[in-house]
């Protein structure tokens, strides 16, 4: 990390960092946007504006205020202006539905929810409404708006809680993950240190915004001074034309962006799909050493892929600078403050980067161990050079696409079918998810047949998120399971169907 960087990190507060850096270099782009660009100067300044105008709304310190909004630049605007008011934000995955949006804002108890009207065919207002939201506005291209001399003094405390992230994890309902605005900033930090980007790359922000990597990018942002170009909805080839125009240097996001780079590539060998590319960077899922391969020979870059969670954003990240069997083996090596412990082959973590904990309380005595760890639900090892290797997981989750999904979810909406007796919900290897979701079913007596599109046309009837529907349908006369209890045996399952 540079000096400049390493004396911007020292900011409590992410606002704080807003407006060191804005002073620094308030000319220079901080987000792209097809034809638009906003510098961070001007970051500083509309969000105090944006600020003023939640302020006359009666948003205060410690307000609660839930948004679910596609990745843009005013996206990024309303979540700087609620960390000016020193809110507490509640970030939502724009793909969500009625389900997880409700349980959300009930939990969170928020007041406030900004939503972006209509998006990509969906009405969110009015999913609001079925879902009793309070303060319902629409924050899409349009924000409040005031005079920042209303404002009083922006926080000073980094240590408070200010974000509620939310994740599936092992059980059927989210879990209310409680972040400040240090954690995130650590958790920035640990990317930007490993990546070890300068101030003429250009990054891009393919994920949605309101997933935990949004903050932790734009802390990369903000620690060294360099432009991201935001894409409201992802789609290759036609994304390419936004990754030329604007010169992306460093691209990524998680191992599914990784094939679908490789498979855009692979459509014309030989000639760079991304000619300023140097680097491509990400996690949230499984990377198999021949995707590393793979995008070093066809891509012609490095690819520096790291390990994280909702409950701390950034844990280990590879760094340019490893060696070739570092990148392709491991998920990198943990920043300076990250304590790893491998207890009985489960990774656990203490640090700064480290949430504070569940919404639901109840649930951090199984969380962190004596000592303060928090237990991952992961297996893995250290190598002899401080390297993470993750070798499976100890907790029913899928990660698709980087997602995480709960299989217990997923099979108690299926458990309500008539024609389903018994079934269990696995993650199976996909070279181009990383996992795709697989249900294996025990047909009901006199259930009739079933059919994948069956199946899921109920699921989404449930309210099921559309990135959870199953994407493959397996009917067997009865599920494995022990001798003791009668479980069922997943990874018998998984060696079955995951070839």
């Amino acid at each position: 990390m540079n000096d400049t960087a390493h004396e911007l990190g020292a900011s409590r507060t992410l606002w704080e960092l807003v407006e060191r850096r804005a002073a620094l270099t308030p000319d220079r782009p901080v987000f792209l946007a097809d034809d638009r660009v906003l510098t961070f100067g001007e970051l500083r300044a509309r969000g105090e504006r944006v600020a003023a105008g939640l302020y006359g709304m009666g948003v205060r310190a410690g307000t609660v205020v839930a948004w679910q909004l596609p990745t843009r630049i005013e996206t990024a605007l309303l979540s700087f202006a609620l960390a000016r008011l020193g809110a507490v934000q509640s970030p939502v995955i724009p793909y969500y539905r009625e389900r997880e949006v409700g349980f959300a804002l009930r939990e969170s108890g928020a007041e406030f929810f900004a939503v972006p009207g209509v998006w990509r065919g969906f009405d969110y207002v009015a999913m609001a409404r079925r879902v009793g939201a309070r303060g319902v506005f629409s924050a899409y291209d349009v924000l409040p708006d005031g005079d920042p001399g209303v404002l009083p003094p922006p926080p000073v405390d980094g240590t408070s809680v200010r974000w509620i992230y939310w994740t599936s994890g092992t059980t059927s309902a989210p879990k209310g993950v409680l972040h400040t605005d240090r954690s995130l900033l650590a958790g920035g930090a640990c990317l930007a240190h490993a990546l070890r980007p300068t101030s003429d790359d250009v990054g891009s922000v393919a994920f949605p915004y309101a997933h935990i990597g949004g903050p932790d990018y734009t802390v990369m942002l903000l620690l060294y001074g360099f432009p991201a170009v935001l894409f409201e909805h992802f789609a290759l080839p036609e994304a390419l034309g936004s990754y030329r125009r604007h010169g992306v240097t460093i691209a990524g996001g998680s191992t599914a962006f990784y094939s679908m780079f490789l498979a855009e590539q692979r459509r014309q060998p030989g000639v760079p799909i991304i000619p300023t590319l140097r680097l491509l960077a990400g996690g949230g899922a499984p990377k198999p050493p021949s995707v590393y391969h793979a995008v070093v020979r066809e891509l012609g870059c490095r690819l520096a892929h790291g390990y994280g969670m909702t409950e701390v954003p950034m844990i280990t990240m590879g760094s340019p600078d490893d060696s070739e069997s570092d990148l392709a083996t491991t998920e990198g090596r943990p920043p300076e403050g990250m304590s790893i412990r491998i207890v009985d082959g489960e990774v656990r973590l203490r640090g700064e980067a480290v949430c504070r904990g569940y919404l639901d309380s109840s649930q951090n005595a199984s969380a962190f161990d004596a000592d303060g760890y928090l237990r991952t639900g992961d297996l893995g090892h250290l190598t002899a050079s401080g390297h993470l290797v993750l070798t499976g997981r100890l907790k029913d989750v899928i990660i698709r696409k980087g997602e995480n999904i709960s299989a217990a979810e997923v099979e108690e909406l299926l458990h309500r079918h008539p024609g389903v007796g018994d079934v269990a919900v696995i993650g199976l290897p996909d070279p181009d998810r990383g996992e795709r979701v697989c249900a294996v079913v025990e047909l009901a007596a006199g259930g009739g047949e079933l059919t994948l599109g069956s199946v899921t046309a109920f699921l989404r009837g449930e309210g099921l998120a559309t990135h959870k529907l199953p994407e493959q349908l397996e009917v067997v006369a009865s599920l494995p399971r022990n001798d003791t209890l009668r479980k069922v045996l997943k990874y018998v399952l998984r060696e079955r169907f995951g070839g």
